[in-house]
């Protein structure tokens, strides 16, 4: 699996230790920045991981920052990003089931290490269930071509 991985100046420090994880659990991780604590705008950092898992390079992005909540704004706003803020592990888990979430938001401020590498432990490992869920993942899919012409 190929992940994208970027956060602002609030997630810089959880981004350098979950991209640790990642490469432990085996998985191939892209570092979109940013690269210190210095202020930043977190859309300039969310962008980039949207677009790379849109368009198939990466198939999966994690984005950190303060709250996770701006990144999970701005990178929905790119077609075919299915972007959630998750603070817990049953959310992590649910998501990937029901919802075929791709890019994963969390809140340095909000969350402490040790959840956040249970949460992206449980959000990589687990796979889309598909069936009665795919008929709601396809009217999101319907909403967001709607609205991106």
């Amino acid at each position: 699996m190929k992940v994208a991985i970027a956060a602002d100046h609030g997630g810089y420090v959880l981004k350098e230790e979950i991209k640790e994880l990642i490469h432990e659990m085996g998985y191939e991780v892209f570092d979109f920045g940013t690269s210190n604590s210095e202020s930043v705008d977190y859309p300039d950092y969310a962008l980039p991981v949207a677009e790379a898992v849109a368009d198939g390079r990466y198939d999966r992005g994690i984005l950190i920052c303060g709250t996770g909540l701006g990144m999970a704004i701005a990178a929905n706003k790119v077609p075919g990003v299915r972007s959630v803020v998750v603070h817990d592990t049953f959310s992590a888990k649910a998501t990937r089931q029901h919802n075929d979430s791709n890019v994963l938001a969390m809140g340095a401020r909000v969350i402490g290490f040790g959840l956040a590498q249970d949460i992206v432990q449980t959000w990589l490992q687990t796979e889309y269930e598909g069936g009665r869920h795919d008929s709601r993942v396809g009217k999101i899919k319907a909403i967001e071509e709607k609205y991106s012409k």
